[in-house]
């Protein structure tokens, strides 16, 4: 199947910003503001919060107490706030959002437009579950898994969301480029062990199938919990190289979407137009 390309619109700056979140909410979201505040200040138009930005608790239930309602609740109330006051499009890591099921939540990421408005939700799909013997994680005893791959526009690029896990499913981000995304994202909480075996590599054969510019967001550090993220959030051109890279703890990773490098690489190697399957 041949490839369907967008009109290239213009360079734009794009921020991951990286955290090691805490088991108090409020401490959280005074972090994530002033990293967006920094992002913001640095050019950055389209920012990226990590995965679980407003909480990583004890255990996985602990997240049902902080779970919002969809479109309303403090979380989401701040994320569309920074937002609007810094004018950015603001991809919220993940928030938990109840679920029609009781004891459930949607691991949602959420994005906010430059006005403050709402203009995209996504629900994870793929959902961890991880037993070495010494770490155990299943994410399906609290989270309610979701269905529909999303893509959103700004400012003329195609963007499209995916939650930690989801990057182990190429499929997955064939969908969203389909037409071609200009940037994906991916908003995280790797394990260390993961991470540090599959991250970087996964990151990069994203950016290089799919000929787009990767975004990827992450916690990366020890947290009150004695969780260890693995971090290297990062920001990956079409060709897959690295342009950004926040290894650990908290920090920016920011750098251009240039329209020129993504026209040339794929004119260059139109792969992309040379699909036969899917």
């Amino acid at each position: 199947m041949g490839a369907t390309f967008v009109l290239y619109a213009d360079d734009m700056k794009i921020a991951a910003l990286q955290m090691v979140s805490t088991l108090e909410v409020d401490r959280n979201l005074a972090a994530a503001a002033a990293l967006v505040a920094d992002a913001a200040a640095s050019g950055a138009r389209l920012v990226a919060l990590p995965e679980y930005f407003c909480f990583m608790g004890q255990r996985d239930e602990d997240k049902l107490a902080i779970a919002e309602a969809d479109g309303a609740g403090p979380i989401q109330d701040a994320l569309a706030t920074w937002a609007q006051r810094h004018g950015v499009w603001l991809i919220g890591g993940t928030v938990p959002i109840r679920a029609e099921t009781p004891r459930r939540v949607y691991n949602a990421c959420c994005v906010w437009g430059p006005t403050g408005e709402r203009v995209a939700r996504y629900d994870k799909i793929h959902l961890f579950a991880f037993d070495n013997g010494r770490e155990r994680y299943d994410e399906a005893c609290v989270l309610q898994a979701g269905q529909t791959p999303v893509v959103f526009e700004a400012e003329g690029h195609r963007v499209g969301l995916s939650v930690c896990y989801d990057l182990r499913f190429p499929e997955l981000y064939r969908t969203l480029a389909t037409p071609a995304c200009d940037v994906l994202v991916n908003v995280a909480a790797f394990t260390y062990t993961t991470g540090q075996a599959h991250w970087d590599v996964l990151l990069r054969a994203r950016a290089i199938e799919n000929q787009c510019y990767v975004l990827a967001s992450a916690q990366g550090g020890r947290h009150d919990n004695g969780r260890r993220t693995w971090g290297h959030s990062q920001v990956i051109d079409p060709w897959g190289q690295v342009q950004a890279c926040v290894e650990e703890g908290v920090g920016v990773a920011q750098a251009e979407v240039d329209e020129t490098r993504l026209r040339a690489v794929r004119q260059q190697l139109p792969a992309l137009a040379h699909r036969r399957l899917g």
